[in-house]
């Protein structure tokens, strides 16, 4: 095994070599500058590293890694465009950066991409590893419809946002680790078991996502601090101050997201106020916790060593103390 951050390094390298520039321009400079804006390339490290938990080479699971990676920013580009983000990573996102049409065509071109990578595979695996990446990618997009209807919906329920963010974030993250598991050919019974890992994994890391977006700091976050307020998105940081708020703080928070002003930075001030005051921003990170909890149990399930369980666990614990 190695550490993750050799994996990152070596992702990274692959990725590089990959870049080659082709015609028309202005379809593949959109992409090329997404993928190399970086990031925690955190789905790709758990390809790899599954991969190798399950006793097989890293290098086999390269071409997987990199389409969940290119998927991934895929859904990235479209997601800034429909919350028209102005930052991503701390730079500007694909369409300020070129235009709208220009975002979706790419997207559109990296979508295909990402499938074409499975064709380096073959028999069993590529059958595997093409219908559980379908399945994840129509959860997906989901995930994202249901983050859409949430905006206008005053009636959004706890038990349907953290559905929500399982199919919008969660089940990438537990697909990067099944993934590897189907490349080193792992029984399926470590297969769907390191998937729940990756799925309760996922669930907190969206959640601290969530949280950071209000409470983060601008200079390392690498988005805008208060882009889910703005965008008046019913989080799990939004309902739980709901459920513990007194019925002035529920109203208050009601019509603030509601609105949508020229100037937000008072409504985010004073939302931020309302989310320490109710409890939920504390109440959030005792959930963040909580999912984190559950992924680490999972992996008592796991028919690997105790060394390979300890970096999954490291892993895991590292991804819940970022602050990016």
């Amino acid at each position: 095994m190695h550490s993750i951050e050799r994996y990152r390094e070596e992702f990274s390298s692959y990725l590089e070599s990959k870049n080659i520039a082709k015609q028309p321009v202005n379809l593949y400079e959109p992409i090329e500058y997404i993928l190399s804006l970086g990031g925690k390339r955190l789905r790709p490290v758990l390809v790899l590293m599954a991969t190798e938990v399950f006793g097989t080479d890293y290098r086999k699971a390269l071409d997987a890694a990199l389409a969940i990676e290119v998927f991934h920013n895929f859904s990235l580009v479209h997601d800034d465009i429909m919350d028209a983000a102005p930052l991503r990573r701390g730079n500007a996102t694909v369409h300020e950066k070129w235009d709208v049409n220009t975002g979706i065509l790419s997207g559109d071109a990296m979508l295909i991409n990402a499938y074409q990578l499975f064709e380096n595979y073959e028999g069993e695996t590529f059958r595997d590893l093409a219908k559980l990446f379908s399945q994840t990618a129509i959860e997906v997009c989901e995930g994202q419809q249901y983050d859409v209807d949430f905006e206008t919906r005053d009636d959004v329920t706890q038990t349907e946002y953290l559905k929500m963010i399982e199919y919008k974030t969660a089940v990438l993250v537990a697909a990067a680790l099944k993934m590897g598991g189907i490349v080193a050919k792992a029984s399926l019974e470590d297969q769907n078991s390191i998937y729940e890992f990756g799925r309760n994994l996922g669930i907190a890391f969206q959640l601290q996502d969530d949280y950071l977006d209000a409470f983060g700091d601008p200079k390392t976050f690498g988005k805008q601090v208060g882009g889910d307020i703005i965008e008046n998105k019913k989080t799990f940081l939004y309902l739980k101050a709901l459920e513990m708020g007194t019925s002035l703080q529920h109203k208050e928070l009601s019509d603030l997201f509601s609105i949508q002003p020229k100037d937000p930075s008072d409504k985010i001030k004073t939302i931020k106020t309302i989310f320490v005051e109710t409890g939920a921003a504390a109440l959030t990170q005792n959930e963040i916790e909580t999912y984190t909890k559950k992924a680490l149990k999972v992996l008592e399930s796991l028919r690997i060593t105790d060394a390979k369980k300890d970096l999954l666990r490291l892993f895991g614990e590292n991804l819940m103390r970022r602050k990016v």
